[in-house]
């Protein structure tokens, strides 16, 4: 997986004439996965934000290539996290650092998931009905056209 650099653009915005070399590009499904393993709940003593971010994983489309360790490890940085929000000194820099490497483990936004080749599809934008045709003609009539 490649950490640095820009973030590559999604699919449809690139252009290419010749092949790409590198591997294959994983879609899925924006939105919750279709099943999901059973598992554990927040724990109570955790920060609000902790919390939001841990449930927030179980809704995200990614969230179809977890495994077993993969849900461990966002139970740990849930950990990590509220500890660091629980805390009333200054935030250490290398703890900021170390939680937001293993959130970037956990493809949690969307440049560390293009730079894995990952791409969520995204839903349509939801167009209003069109007007018709009677209801122009209406209008046009109305204002005296």
């Amino acid at each position: 997986m490649g950490a640095h650099g820009p973030i590559p653009k999604r699919s449809e915005e690139r252009r290419r004439r010749n092949k790409d070399d590198g591997p294959e590009l994983l879609q899925a499904p924006s939105g919750p996965p279709a099943q999901l393993p059973d598992l554990p709940e927040p724990e109570d003593s955790w920060h609000e934000i902790a919390t939001d971010w841990y449930l927030s994983l179980r809704e995200s489309g990614q969230a179809a290539f977890y495994q077993p360790s993969d849900w461990a490890t966002a139970r740990y940085a849930a950990e990590l996290m509220s500890r660091l929000l629980n805390t009333d000194r200054a935030p250490n820099g290398q703890l900021v650092a170390a939680l937001n490497s293993v959130m970037s483990a956990l493809l949690t936004t969307e440049g560390d998931r293009r730079r894995a080749r990952i791409e969520l599809e995204r839903k349509p934008a939801v167009q209003p009905a069109p007007a018709s045709v009677t209801a122009i003609a209406d209008y046009q009539s109305r204002i005296g056209g």
